[in-house]
């Protein structure tokens, strides 16, 4: 029987995307946890880029396979373990998922990650409030456009897709928190935060949460 581990940092959304479809998809799996702000983070040290080349989160290791990048780890654990299914049969529904995930893990989540967010800061000498509102504004822009794709292509029930959570929803939550962590104005979002507020129903993405896990610090 096979022994997943993922290497784990409890606020990278990237990781939390990954920890939804596991628990949605009840696979087992051993959690190594990064402090990507320990010093200049554990993610930079040498051992763990001997595992992942990037020294980014997540990594989930099987066997001798270490997979790195959140979203080709998703569509792994689609294939491999297709039941419950978070990717729909119909090849359009499956386009309008995709589209969802690359909106997010592509246009909004690139923009303000834990390295640029630090770079802006300790580099070019933007002040907290000034890194914030770069913050903001990408969740702005990502968020409007994501809402708009939402009620113009008119699939959306409870989850993104109809009725059910698929990869979607698991790269959706994680930025829903993220936009709240930072105080962002989420009022013109109401389809964003209804698909949310029907995830966090679900026993599988509150236990993804990061305050679920055991390396959480505020």
């Amino acid at each position: 029987m096979e022994t997943l581990e993922l290497y784990t940092f409890s606020k990278s959304s990237a990781t939390y995307r990954v920890r939804i479809a596991l628990n949605y998809k009840g696979i087992d799996y051993q959690p190594h946890y990064i402090d990507l702000t320990k010093g200049k983070g554990e993610n930079f040290e040498a051992k763990y880029m001997s595992i992942n080349t990037q020294g980014f989160v997540p990594t989930l290791v099987n066997g001798d396979n270490a997979l790195q990048q959140s979203i080709a780890i998703l569509e792994y654990l689609e294939e491999k373990h297709p039941t419950p299914a978070m990717l729909p049969i119909n090849l359009e529904d499956r386009a309008y998922v995709r589209a969802i995930t690359n909106m997010i893990a592509c246009d909004i989540h690139p923009l303000n990650n834990l390295r640029v967010l630090h770079y802006i800061e300790n580099d070019l000498g933007l002040e907290v409030k000034q890194k914030l509102e770069w913050y903001r504004h990408w969740i702005r822009e990502g968020f409007s456009a994501l809402e708009n794709f939402l009620l113009r292509n008119k699939k959306y029930g409870q989850y993104c897709l109809g009725d059910a959570p698929s990869l979607a929803d698991a790269c959706l939550v994680p930025q829903v928190y993220n936009a709240y962590r930072y105080q962002c104005d989420m009022d013109d979002y109401p389809t964003i935060r209804g698909i949310n507020e029907h995830c966090q129903a679900l026993v599988s993405f509150r236990n993804a949460a990061p305050e679920k896990q055991q390396d959480f610090v505020r």
